[in-house]
């Protein structure tokens, strides 16, 4: 059960990268210029009070040092690419296991 969850959230992360990618080739075409939109951008667009409390949260700590250059990385780039490579790792994370040919369960 918690397997089907898996991938079905992955299935709907996927959907939206596929859905931020649309957004921004229609974006492209209506001005004629390739602009993609960044993930910092698209958070703050839906959700700014949770990408403030993010970046305060991983601002914080011991680990900061690690952590900065880490959410920078991800908050420039784009957003259909971090949802596309999400939700596919979400995908495989909650996929069957293999049947092993000539094993007895």
């Amino acid at each position: 059960m918690i397997r089907f969850l898996i991938r079905l959230l992955g299935f709907l992360v996927l959907a939206a990268g596929f859905v931020a990618l649309v957004v921004d080739g229609a974006r492209a075409i209506a001005s004629g210029v390739v602009t993609l939109t960044s993930l910092e951008t698209s958070w703050a667009t839906f959700a700014p009070e949770s990408l403030s409390s993010a970046k305060a949260a991983a601002g914080g700590g011991a680990a900061a040092s690690v952590a900065d250059p880490i959410l920078a990385f991800l908050l420039s780039a784009p957003t259909f690419a971090v949802l596309v490579v999400l939700g596919v790792a979400l995908m495989l994370l909650g996929r069957r296991p293999r049947r092993l040919v000539g094993v007895t369960p």
